[in-house]
């Protein structure tokens, strides 16, 4: 029975650490990726709304304070982008970058339009600041305009390009940082889809995905209970 309790604990430390809110479309790609690929990982909540992203521990792991942070042993990585790149090279036993260079770039391009033109720009810190510097009312709309602007973009992208999913019959990268903002979109800013009707079939596909909706907010531990 010692033995067995040693190993157990030799397993757990040796298991990938993700810090991640619940809520967090961030963490959420990381989620999906992890599942994707079939990797065990401890979860450790960061409550965003209570401040433990500005506490002296975690800004050793990521001093600029957002999640997730992955550790894997020694290495620590935070920002979701670095870290799906590290997930891809580290174990790349069930791939998520097809192996055609065109269409690698494709999904590289798919989710830098969603981490860099949508996802900063309708974060909480930004909103907080657009409440606080231009008025209440404008919170909501300028989250809409910036999560829209982003959508049109790739719809256009992804229309002659996309099979099943966003770039072709296999999920790939361009789907792990896609599937967490359609969510957003649709459930917390009431995104009119139907001048999307790419994204939405996608979004239903995605649906239907056990390791999407796995790493869905609701799903995660520190998610209030409803």
């Amino acid at each position: 029975m010692v033995h067995q309790h040693e190993h157990e604990q030799a397993q757990q430390q040796n298991k990938l650490k993700l810090y991640s809110y619940w809520r967090s479309s961030c963490s959420c790609r990381i989620r999906m990726a992890l599942n994707l690929k079939s990797l065990e990982y401890q979860y450790i909540p960061v409550n965003l709304l209570k401040g433990e992203q500005f506490s002296p521990e975690f800004q050793k792991l990521n001093p600029i304070g957002y999640v997730p942070v992955l550790v894997d042993g020694d290495v620590v990585i935070s920002d979701s982008f670095a870290i799906f790149m590290y997930l891809e090279e580290k174990y790349p036993q069930i791939p998520l970058f097809p192996s055609d260079i065109a269409k690698k770039a494709l999904n590289i391009q798919a989710a830098n339009i969603v981490c860099s033109s949508i996802q900063p720009l309708q974060n909480a810190t930004v909103l907080k600041y657009i409440e606080a510097k231009v008025g209440p009312d404008e919170r909501i709309p300028w989250a809409k305009f910036h999560i829209e602007k982003g959508f049109e973009a790739l719809e256009k992208l992804l229309k002659d390009r996309a099979g099943r999913y966003a770039t072709g019959d296999e999920v790939s990268m361009a789907d792990v940082f896609l599937a967490p903002q359609l969510h957003y979109g649709t459930k917390r800013f009431n995104v009119d889809m139907a001048k999307f009707p790419l994204l939405t079939r996608l979004n239903g596909a995605y649906s239907e995905l056990s390791e999407f909706r796995k790493a869905m907010p609701e799903n995660q531990p520190d998610a209030p209970l409803a």
